[in-house]
């Protein structure tokens, strides 16, 4: 099991802090279960947005970022612009280091570090950064210790999350679940844009982390990806494993196709069972806690367990609500260091290093290390213009822009993947729709934020309104460019699997359910 499982397993870890303890029991908690429909929507979207993300790489051994350089050039770079500035805020390990200092009862406190008055929370969070580039440090292949860590972490989260609800008394306001669960569609009218496009990127890892999980693919040895080489660590001393310009293939012969059906399943289970049910299962246990405790919560999610929740509870109950949410965030930080560290090099690597003749385990440990240090100096000089803001309001900004990113990579992913792969390694026609809908579904939502932001800063030509109708001027034009943009998807994923149909003789021994 343990040669299977791990690429999910961090990106569960990666949802831990972010969308199951922080975005949707904020939600539920302020607007009730009617909200849920959205959520259980959101995770089996990312579901198949994920193992999309994957089909190269197993096909090719090649990253997702080579494969995107292989569209257009500009790609990689594009999301690692959107990466920076939707990940480039610590605010999980804000988050963490502020769960911490409120249970040792530092909240509110402050102490001098080389001249300067800080808040105790800082030097946490600081010595959190610290604590995860150390742990990088451990193994010869940075992956694997990575992983180890993020399982570990994983027991302790889910172990106190049961237990919290169960000595909460929760568990009675899941008897709301079904109905909220049924109720696709409605919004209710106070909801803030932001906030609701951050949950839905959260309903799951999202954004810029999802690229990854074709980089851990390759990092785990996932069909063709086990030719590749793999991330080493300099420091320890390992000869480097090269990862190959061009990729690998694979014969179609029959053999060679039920090889290719069995990863696929593989790749399937192991998601599901470690992505999908876990989500679906903590952060419901999360959302009935946040229900039952903290009903018409504040805005700040991160507030309502400190300051609601816990106090509410005490006790055991207290304590268990600072473990989890501790552990959630701190795993959730870990995950974004690893997820944004691996993505950056390998899409700096393939779109200017490898020409350059840079190496490519260099490239990761210094962006790192640098990473670490501009997450150290952005807590260390948390000041204006967001003096009054806290922890929560980096993590809203960060989800709102993971969103926007997954709209344009969930259509790129569906085009590539119709139209640059063989027939028998395409994706079957159910998850070319099921690609549709995770295109228009991020794309809407996202020209909803666009419109909202641009009428936040004073051009309100440009309101957007869910049912279309009634936007204004820059509104229809930007609610044009969407259909363009979905029209275009359709179209093309529509020619390329007509174009590869009949090409590649017995190509029906690689079918399977929702291939």
């Amino acid at each position: 099991m343990k040669h299977v499982v791990g690429p999910s397993a961090i990106m569960l870890g990666a949802s831990l802090g972010s969308g199951e303890t922080l975005f949707w029991p904020g939600l539920v908690a302020r607007h009730g279960w009617g909200l849920y429909w959205a959520f259980w929507i959101g995770v089996l979207t990312q579901f198949v947005i994920n193992t999309e993300l994957q089909r190269w790489t197993l096909a090719t051994g090649e990253s997702i970022f080579r494969a995107f350089l292989r569209v257009r050039r500009f790609w990689p770079w594009v999301f690692l612009v959107g990466g920076l500035a939707s990940l480039g805020w610590p605010g999980w390990a804000a988050g963490a280091a502020k769960v911490a200092a409120t249970a040792f009862g530092l909240d509110g406190t402050a102490v001098q570090f080389v001249g300067l008055e800080l808040a105790s929370w800082k030097l946490l969070a600081v010595a959190l950064m610290v604590i995860i580039w150390s742990s990088y440090q451990l193994s010869s292949v940075m992956y694997n210790a990575v992983e180890a860590i993020q399982v570990g972490l994983l027991f302790v989260a889910i172990a106190g999350a049961v237990t919290l609800a169960l000595v909460s008394g929760s568990l009675p306001e899941l008897g709301g679940l079904p109905a909220g669960a049924l109720n696709v569609g409605t919004l209710p009218p106070e909801m803030d844009v932001a906030v609701f496009l951050g949950g839905l990127a959260f309903a799951g890892a999202g954004g810029y982390l999802n690229l990854s999980q074709s980089l851990w693919a390759r990092e785990k040895g996932y069909a063709m990806g086990n030719y590749q080489g793999r991330v080493r660590n300099p420091l320890v001393g390992d000869e480097p494993e090269p990862v190959r310009r061009e990729g690998f293939t694979f014969r179609p012969t029959r053999l060679n196709l039920r090889r290719w059906r069995g990863w696929w399943r593989v790749i399937q289970v192991e998601h599901f069972l470690t992505f999908v049910f876990g989500l679906l299962f903590v952060a419901t246990i999360m959302m009935s806690v946040a229900a039952r405790h903290a009903p018409n919560a504040s805005a700040d999610a991160l507030a309502m367990w400190l300051t609601d929740v816990a106090p509410a509870l005490g006790g055991v109950g207290a304590l268990l609500v600072f473990l989890v949410l501790f552990v959630a965030l701190f795993t959730t930080e870990y995950a974004i260091v690893e997820s944004f560290v691996r993505n950056s090099a390998d899409a700096v690597y393939e779109a200017y290093g490898r020409d350059a003749g840079w190496d490519l385990s260099q490239l990761f440990w210094r962006l790192l290390t640098a990473f670490t240090a501009w997450g150290v100096l952005i807590i260390l000089l948390f000041t204006a213009p967001f003096e009054n803001r806290g922890p929560f309001f980096f993590l809203v900004v960060g989800a709102a822009l993971s969103g926007v990113i997954m709209w344009p990579y969930a259509a790129l992913t569906l085009v590539m993947n119709t139209t640059r792969l063989p027939e028998h390694l395409q994706p079957g026609w159910a998850r070319v729709v099921a690609m549709w809908w995770a295109s228009g579904f991020y794309g809407f939502f996202s020209v909803l934020l666009v419109g909202d932001t641009l009428v936040a800063a004073g051009v309100p030509a440009f309101e957007t309104t869910v049912g279309v109708l009634g936007s204004g001027t820059g509104g229809y034009v930007l609610w044009a460019a969407f259909v363009a943009v979905e029209l275009y998807v359709v179209t093309k994923s529509i020619l390329g699997k007509y174009r590869a149909d009949g090409t590649v003789p017995g190509a029906d021994e690689a079918d399977q359910p929702f291939a």
